[in-house]
């Protein structure tokens, strides 16, 4: 097994399939599932296939923006308050600490918390630690290895 990787609290994020780049994300070792900010998430139709169709909103400025996944199930999903609902879930890539990671988010509506992306134990376990003392850990490196690019140049 591969050594884990310290994680803070919060790290600052990028999801490459969406286009969101330096998104807040806050680690929450209570929340099985990872989630992702949405609004307007509906099944279309596209010719014989079935799409879900979703507007991001990364709270950084940037107008919302609208997807569509084919990969994509839903699944009944405890809220903070203990709430079954029933979500959906998609499939996309995070990157943290250099890495490429195929994950699962479900797609909620954030819109009253205060970061847009919640990383749960799902894409933690066997992978990172988590220090509540830290923060933005991947970013810092993230960061400082461009410096060490730009250096370089």
């Amino acid at each position: 097994m591969k050594p884990r990787q310290i994680i803070g609290m919060t790290d600052i994020i990028d999801l490459p399939d969406l286009g969101l780049f330096d998104v807040q994300a806050k680690i929450d070792t209570g929340a099985f599932t990872s989630s992702l900010h949405c609004k307007k998430i509906k099944k279309v139709r596209t010719g014989t296939r079935t799409k879900l169709s979703f507007w991001v909103i990364d709270k950084t400025g940037e107008p919302a923006r609208k997807f569509y996944s084919d990969d994509f199930s839903q699944r009944m999903i405890r809220n903070s308050f203990g709430v079954s609902e029933m979500r959906y879930v998609i499939k996309t890539r995070i990157v943290l600490f250099g890495r490429t990671i195929k994950t699962e988010f479900t797609l909620a509506d954030r819109e009253r918390l205060k970061n847009p992306i919640l990383l749960g134990r799902k894409l933690l376990r066997n992978r990172f630690i988590v220090d509540v003392s830290q923060t933005n850990l991947s970013y810092q490196l993230k960061n400082s290895r461009e410096v060490v690019e730009v250096v370089k140049s």
